[in-house]
């Protein structure tokens, strides 16, 4: 019998599942995979893009969290995924804001929660939905937020726990995840789409950046795994589009889009952190986040 595909992406706050994910959640969803989304915090602080919707922010009526559950919901079902969930249900955790900042001096940010208490929300999803397959970002968090940091430890902390049968028996059976993978962003890649802006003509902020110095460009040789999404990528940029609040696609980072073309955000790349490679004779890379998992 085909295998019964699974697979958990892990994201800190709603609208980091599409920027380096969304690609490959649609596709898999389209494949018959049974994805499952679990988002750590609500966002409470981040910056607000809508002028309407200022009011949300967390310095005046502080209610950004709820409309971020909202636009989270409105863009899992532009990517076809039905299974998302908000760790140890909404507003357990809040957002950490950045380091030396106040909301990240709160006791009840996600970044100052005990480990173990954080993880110990993930176990029980992990032994429900028995995926084979982890994703979530690498030890900076891509780009050192706090609470992507405290996402990649959770995640890593939790899938060791849910393997083991002594650990909280009433969470549910033991469970061992196969493969976790970091989300990646190559140099060549980023560095490409830069100077393809530059040559269009675009001159801003971001095209004014040296690739080596962006905190979350992934040097190429640590990249094992890429997944070719471009067919769904009008999905995924419709789930960014879903998340106003927080994302404008029509500059910046996200021009990379019309610079380079689908393979710009349609193709998603990885890191195997834990498991075995699977690698096809030929290929410097994967090409499937199961590659190598029997059923």
């Amino acid at each position: 019998m085909p295998m019964s595909r699974r697979l958990l992406l892990v994201h800190a706050h709603p609208d980091d599942e599409c920027i380096g994910t969304g690609a490959s959640m649609a596709k898999y969803v389209a494949e018959g995979a049974q994805v499952t989304l679990v988002t750590c915090t609500l966002g409470e602080e981040g910056e607000v893009l809508l002028p309407e919707l200022s009011h949300l922010a967390s310095d005046k009526d502080d209610a950004l969290g709820a409309h971020r559950q909202i636009e989270l919901a409105a863009a899992m079902a532009e990517l076809g995924v039905t299974d998302w969930r908000l760790l140890g249900g909404p507003g357990r955790f809040r957002d950490s804001g950045m380091i030396g900042t106040p909301p990240n001096e709160r006791p009840d940010c996600f970044w100052r929660t005990d480990l173990l208490e954080a993880a110990t929300e993930l176990v029980p999803v992990i032994r429900e939905v028995r995926p084979q397959v982890v994703v979530t970002y690498d030890e900076f968090g891509g780009y050192g937020h706090p609470d992507h940091i405290q996402a990649h430890r959770v995640a890593h902390y939790a899938v060791a726990l849910a393997e083991s049968p002594t650990f909280k028996p009433e969470l549910g059976p033991a469970w061992q995840v196969s493969k976790v993978y970091w989300t990646a962003f190559p140099r060549s890649i980023v560095r490409a789409g830069i100077e393809a802006l530059k040559a269009s003509g675009v001159d801003d902020e971001f095209t004014a950046m040296d690739p080596d110095d962006l905190p979350f460009v992934c040097d190429d040789d640590l990249v094992t795994t890429e997944i070719d999404g471009q067919e769904f990528l009008d999905r995924k940029m419709a789930a960014l589009r879903a998340h106003g609040t927080q994302v404008s696609v029509d500059g910046g980072f996200f021009a990379l889009a019309d610079a380079v073309g689908s393979q710009a955000f349609g193709i998603e790349y990885f890191r195997l952190a834990h498991g075995t490679l699977g690698t096809e004779p030929g290929s410097e890379r994967e090409s499937d986040l199961f590659a190598g998992i029997e059923a």
